[in-house]
Parts: structure tokens; sequence; C-alpha cells
């Protein structure tokens, strides 16, 4: 179960750097429009959370301790905050559907939580690593008598 806890956060992790691909793709789309944003959606609506919940579940199976278990947690929580920060920066514009600069404020925030949550599964992806790694034995420690040199 440890090497499936590091594979799915591996797949997380790349996950999340596509993430900042899409999101690319739509800022450069022109003409940009309402699809110029759909492998970013799909892939932040669909895919990540799926993986986060597999995470999780080869977290709790690896038996891995309860503290990486909460921080294994965490990007699930980051990204429906994302979520709620996209529908505020939408929400947050002028009469005639023009951006604000609450709202662009608001969407600048959406990117921080990202890099916020890139951050968080790269310290899982570590812990996880190191949980799978076969246990070294440390070597027999050698026995002194007394009155002899070490």
């Amino acid at each position: 179960m440890r090497k499936a806890f590091v594979v799915t956060n591996s797949l997380l992790l790349v996950a999340f750097a596509l993430q900042f691909v899409f999101a690319a793709v739509g800022a450069f789309t022109k003409p940009g429009g309402d699809g110029a944003y759909a492998l970013h959606s799909v892939n932040g609506m669909a895919i990540i959370p799926v993986l986060t919940l597999l995470t999780i579940l080869f977290a709790v199976l690896a038996k891995a301790p309860g503290r990486l278990v909460g921080l294994t947690v965490l990007p699930l929580g980051l990204v429906v905050l994302q979520a709620l920060i996209a529908m505020l920066a939408n929400a947050a514009t002028d009469a005639s559907g023009v951006s604000t600069p609450f709202g662009l404020t608001i969407a600048g925030l959406h990117a921080v939580n990202g890099i916020i949550a890139v951050h968080v599964v790269v310290a899982v992806n570590q812990a996880a690593r190191k949980l799978a790694r076969p246990a070294t034995a440390e070597p027999a420690p050698v026995a002194v008598r007394e009155g002899e040199p070490a």
C-alpha cells in the first residue's frame, strides 16, 4: 500500500503541474471564450479531487502516521477553497460583466492557493517516499570491555 500511496501522490503532483499549464493555455487562447479553460476546469474539478481521495485512501491503508494522513487531506480542502475563490472572482464583476479590481484581486488568490496546494502535495510526496523506503538495519553495537581502548 505504501507504493500505491507514492504512486497516487506522484500522479496528483503531475495533475497539479498540468493545472498550471492548463491555466496558461486558457489565458493565452485567442480569442478567449468560455471553453478556453475547459482543460483547467476538468482537471481541477474531476481529476485532482479523485486523485486526492485516492491518495488519502492509500495513506490510511499504508498506515501512515496521523500527521501525514492529515497533511494528505489538506489538498482536498484547498481544492474546495479553489472552487470558492473562482466563483467569488467570477461573481465580482460590474453591471456589464467586466472584471472589477476586487474580482481580479480575488482571482490572484486563486493562483496563490494553487501554489500552496502544490507545496503541500510536494511535502506529502517526500514523506510518502520516505515511508515507502525499506527500513535499513542499524549496525549492531560493539561491546567494549572495560579498560580496553574503544
